[in-house]
């Protein structure tokens, strides 16, 4: 699947995590760049900046990051895996940004971000948390990473639903608590990422809009809209 990094200006950089499904990155302030929206990707994130240690919740529209500068560090999750990690279902935290310690108990998080916080890299020291916490978790339900692969290959979500041989209302209710939204969302969002990275590679709008799965180019359109708050012209210029 396609996972879009957030483009905030020119000090971010991402790398593959040691963590199995998730990426490790980082953003600086950077000269003469601005912010960027991040775009729903179906994906969860643990943050640190300045001190601070926060969940970026699944997002249903573009997240708008304006605020003061600053440095940042996180590790982002492949969509439904997340919540086994943090303890909390995705709906609770959807479209939204939350204090750690709204979720985790004071004193652990007081531990994390002091470790985090007098790392020499702070990503790698939140990676390293990562790791560890995830060693003493129970594993991700490999059911949703096949829902994941069967949306984000194009299957309808009631073809996706009887292959995996579940009813609709089952698989929304898990969907839910994976994902932070149902199937058809999450369906929705991945296919605006799979548009965007053909887009990106040069193909024309319109077949960008028929390979990505979009019924033709004006759906595509209103799509893209809905989800990143702008026309696909503007998100490649910004890119």
């Amino acid at each position: 699947m396609a996972v879009d990094a957030p483009v905030q200006g020119t000090g971010y950089a991402e790398r593959p995590s040691r963590l199995t499904g998730a990426v490790v990155w980082r953003k600086s302030p950077a000269a003469g760049s601005g912010t960027w929206p991040v775009l729903p990707d179906g994906c969860m994130d643990l943050l640190w900046s300045e001190g601070r240690l926060l969940v970026a919740g699944p997002d249903t529209r573009a997240y708008d990051p304006a605020g003061p500068a600053a440095h940042w560090a996180g590790v982002r999750f492949f969509p439904g895996t997340a919540p086994t990690f943090l303890g909390v279902p995705a709906h609770e935290v959807r479209d939204r940004r939350v204090d750690l310690a709204d979720l985790w108990p004071a004193a652990a998080v007081r531990r994390l971000r002091d470790r985090v916080g007098a790392a020499p890299d702070p990503a790698a020291a939140l990676e390293e948390a990562a790791l560890e916490r995830a060693a003493g978790t129970g594993p991700v339900d490999p059911l949703l990473a096949h829902v994941v692969a069967a949306l984000d290959a194009g299957r309808p979500v009631a073809v996706t639903a009887r292959e995996l041989g579940l009813g609709a209302r089952r698989l929304h209710r898990r969907s839910l608590a994976a994902f932070g939204y149902g199937p058809k969302t999450l369906a929705k969002i991945l296919r605006l990422q799979r548009a965007l990275a053909l887009a990106r590679s040069g193909l024309p709008p319109a077949e960008t809009a028929v390979r990505a799965g979009y019924a033709d180019q004006p759906h595509m359109t209103r799509d893209v809209r809905e989800l990143a708050g702008m026309p696909l012209g503007r998100l490649l210029g910004g890119r």
